[in-house]
């Protein structure tokens, strides 16, 4: 920034600050500092007036709640059209955190959504609730439709019978504890035959989940929901963006306006009063939502990164690969940033991928990179792939079902493959408890997933250009999916630690216990620092 820009951009700031208050109105007048640290919660501000205010600490000496006294909506949406869109002061906007409720969506839209490095939230469960009755999501499938229909119904209709024939063969090889109530027994096993039958749902099956982000994440969620390749998911991006614009739905709207009645049956310029007051609508971001578009830079790079891999990797099978793959850390920077670019767009492990790559010449290297920032705007952050230089890289195959529950790990990089039937599906094993062959669904399951596999090749060869972009609906949480997730030591230990409890779900547990193994294979000295579980050893399925 120029010296006369800067200039400009400070007598701005001084005249937006100033604006805050009437011109009859004098600086608010406090009395001496105290010298004793002051810390307070803050609860009924507006995100955007909070965002402001907490802005305003860089900017005035005044006191949060001096500034939150004088500040009104339109006076933030001004300050935030100055300084967020026309400077890019965009951690502003970290400032403003907002709850959304997103129900009714399907899964493979849920994965879509969460896909976000600063994400909080929590979505429904596949252990503890039956998904029979969510329903699904049917996207368009054109003339295919009665296909896809007819497979959903099928995976539902194996879904109840594995769970049921599970839970029958749990409470035979378990007795029921003399000293445990019959309820908590028929729960825990119940959870336990769940954890089984989510591998029969597909993902186009319902769920719910609520998030609360702030509003730069916010932002950038919605500019990559736009830019998906599936309708449903660019629709939840565009209902997003609404929902942040709109008045949002308040908790204590009917308690409030009792109160109001009843204060304007007594007094009817004060009930008014309140009612403006507690009944007001609050738009939670409109200012800071309001340019979130379709991403040119990631649909490009998309365009360009799919057919830079296809013809790199023309003709070439796909090599087997462990469940997880420790990568070494030897390979140049710049061969680490090409691999991963390319790596979300096909479904070679990033082991082989990696081999192709290192072979190119070191300027056709360069130009995969460049690739990568070919149509970067500029306010556009870099691409995912650009996380380079983590010591501890895992690249993971395993279920989609398992892959949900690694999905939240917010302290790492992960860069994900789109879904697809090419590396087959997994089988629920957990030691100590019966296997689908000792409980009689061995041959139920197995037709169950192969004819849902068969369906998703239906419609992705079927010529319909709709149902081919729409076939990854059809495939079952239990098909095998790949991801690289990169991080550091102390996560790797994290994720190992947690994910290998005896609580959890079997499939994750296998991969934190896999994860473990390769750090300790080669950091054999790091290995008694963690406090893993023996995935191997059986555990008592009574206890949760």
């Amino acid at each position: 920034m120029s010296d006369i820009d800067a200039a400009r951009q400070y007598s701005l700031q001084d005249s937006i600050l100033s604006s805050t208050m009437s011109e009859d109105q004098s600086p608010v007048q406090t009395s001496a500092p105290s010298a004793e640290t002051d810390v307070y919660a803050i609860h009924g501000a507006d995100p955007e007036v909070l965002a402001y205010a907490m802005a305003k600490y860089s900017r005035s000496s005044l006191t949060m709640k001096e500034s939150l006294s004088e500040i009104s909506a339109q006076r933030a949406e001004q300050f935030l059209n100055t300084f967020y869109f026309q400077y890019g002061h965009r951690s502003i906007a970290d400032l403003a955190h907002i709850p959304f409720a997103i129900e009714r969506l399907s899964l493979l839209a849920a994965i879509a959504l969460v896909d976000e490095q600063r994400w909080d939230g929590q979505e429904r469960s596949t252990r503890y609730q039956n998904f029979r009755t969510s329903g699904w999501f049917t996207p368009n499938l054109a003339s295919q439709t009665p296909v896809f229909t007819a497979a959903v119904e099928a995976m539902f209709v194996a879904y109840d019978g594995i769970g049921a024939g599970m839970l029958e063969g749990l409470k035979t090889a378990i007795p029921r504890p003399e000293v445990m109530k019959s309820e908590a027994y028929e729960r825990t096993l119940k959870a336990r035959a769940f954890d089984v039958a989510r591998y029969l749902l597909p993902l186009a099956t319902n769920t719910s989940l609520g998030q609360i982000v702030n509003a730069r994440t916010l932002e950038t969620q919605v500019s990559r929901l736009l830019t998906s390749e599936f309708a449903e998911v660019r629709q939840i991006g565009e209902k997003l963006r609404i929902a942040a614009a709109e008045p949002a739905w308040n908790v204590q709207h009917d308690e409030a306006r009792v109160v109001c009645q009843e204060i304007a049956s007594v007094d009817a310029e004060c009930g008014e009063r309140v009612a403006n007051l507690l009944l007001r609508p609050v738009k939670t971001a409109p200012t800071l939502v309001k340019y979130a578009t379709q991403s040119g830079y990631l649909s490009g790079s998309r365009g360009e990164l799919t057919a830079a891999v296809g013809e790199l990797m023309a003709g070439q099978a796909i090599d087997p690969s462990p469940v997880v793959d420790l990568l070494d850390d030897e390979e140049p920077l710049e061969v680490e940033l090409a691999t991963s670019l390319l790596y979300p767009h096909c479904h070679y492990s990033y082991r082989q991928l990696r081999n192709h790559v290192a072979a190119l010449s070191a300027a056709r290297v360069a130009e995969v990179v460049e690739l990568g920032t070919k149509h970067r705007g500029r306010h556009d952050e870099l691409l995912r792939s650009f996380s380079a230089g983590h010591v501890f890289r895992f690249d993971i195959l395993m279920d989609i079902g398992g892959f949900r529950d690694m999905h939240r790990h917010r302290r790492c990089v992960q860069l994900l493959q789109g879904f697809t039937d090419v590396h087959g599906y997994e089988e629920p094993v957990c030691p100590g408890q019966p296997s689908l062959a000792e409980a009689g669904l061995e041959a139920k399951y197995v037709a169950a997933m192969d004819a849902a596999h068969l369906a998703y090749r239906c419609l992705r060869d079927s010529g319909v250009p709709e149902a081919a972009e729409s076939a990854q609906y059809c495939l079952p949480l239990g098909t095998r999916c790949r991801s690289m997730f990169k991080m550091d030591f102390a996560e790797a230990l994290y994720i190992s630690e947690l994910r290998s409890g005896v609580a959890g779900h079997f499939s994750y547990r296998r991969v934190a216990w896999e994860m473990y193994r390769a750090v300790e294979k080669r950091h054999p000295a790091l290995a008694k620092l963690f406090r893993i579980e023996d995935v191997n050893e059986p555990v008592d399925l009574l206890k949760r």
